[in-house]
């Protein structure tokens, strides 16, 4: 059976699939973790420490060196990105309230759910779009858009944003195993080949534990507000990193139109934030359900969307830009 190769084709099958089943354990038998105990117990209720490791290897496989012209392309989409998240929290922490819009259509909609949904790009969704439609060596700003894995950058959005307020400790707690690998990584290119290869093995594991704090009924209830997130994350990002990529950048647009996804390590995101500020543990299942939908629409847009406008703009004449 072609297990693997089947879920690597749908949109984040790797992270959804293990999501949906671990919901479905949640769902169909919420004590299971409980009466099997033991490792079974640990590999159902163990989400921390698996992101934990996973955080470490992901840290570890960051590498920062590329050319100055990629650095400068990448560095102006992650913080077009992160300001139009960080404005996002500002104008919805303001409309919405404080524990999240809680019945109706938008139920689970939130600031939380909003910022993790925005602020990480899918980098390899990224870097594929761009091995096919963008500059000689352009995938590799996902290398620099990697730093928005985890949920630092989250955090520090809805700080400054005066939704959340994080004890340093907590803050410091949150990234240092990111911080560790990649000062490992960084210091030992052994060691980063070792680690960087655990970074997907690790992601249907803690999916799987991710889903077991999800009650199915609740993500069916969020199809509709997932759906429109997702749209929302393409539109709210999308245009304002195409005009940076155009006007910033130097590139044609293709790029910027490319990052305006949802990672789907940011299904997580709601959750580790939860970890370290109580005060959104009780919209942190809802927020997650959200984002798991809008991994999924952003997946199967951002790809034709980048297509049909990188063949425009050839067309028109403004194929992407060599490097510099």
């Amino acid at each position: 059976m072609r297990i693997k190769h089947t879920l690597e084709r749908l949109p984040g099958g790797m992270m959804l699939a293990p999501l949906l089943l671990g919901a479905l354990c949640h769902t169909l038998w919420p004590q299971a973790g409980a009466w099997f105990g033991s490792f079974t117990q640990g590999l159902i209720g163990g989400l921390v420490p698996i992101l934990a490791v996973w955080c470490f290897c992901l840290g570890a496989s960051i590498r920062l060196r590329s050319g100055g012209r990629v650095l400068r392309a990448s560095g102006v989409l992650v913080l077009t990105k992160i300001a139009v998240a960080w404005l996002t929290a500002v104008i919805a922490a303001r409309l919405l309230p404080p524990g999240g819009i809680v019945a109706g259509l938008w139920s689970g909609m939130s600031v939380l759910a909003l910022v993790a949904a925005m602020d990480m790009t899918n980098a390899g969704l990224f870097a594929a779009l761009m091995q096919q439609y963008g500059r000689r060596g352009e995938a590799g700003a996902m290398a620099l858009m990697s730093l928005e894995s985890g949920p630092l950058v989250t955090m520090l959005i809805l700080g400054t944003a005066g939704v959340a307020s994080f004890e340093p400790r907590l803050l410091l707690g949150a990234v240092l195993p990111l911080l560790a690998g990649f000062a490992l990584g960084n210091l030992d290119p052994a060691l980063r080949a070792l680690f960087a290869r655990a970074v997907p093995a690790l992601i249907p594991f803690f999916a799987f534990a991710l889903g077991n704090t999800l009650d199915l009924r609740m993500v069916a209830h969020a199809g509709v507000a997932g759906i429109a997130l997702g749209l929302g994350v393409i539109v709210a990002t999308g245009i304002p990193l195409l005009l940076a990529d155009r006007w910033l950048a130097g590139g044609n647009g293709s790029a910027g139109l490319a990052a305006s996804s949802t990672a789907g390590a940011a299904v997580a995101t709601p959750a580790l934030v939860a970890a370290v500020a109580p005060q959104f543990r009780a919209t942190a299942p809802a927020a997650t359900a959200l984002v798991a939908t809008s991994v999924v629409v952003t997946a199967l847009l951002v790809p034709p969307l980048t297509a049909a406008y990188a063949r425009r703009m050839a067309r028109a004449g403004s194929p992407p830009a060599p490097d510099a």
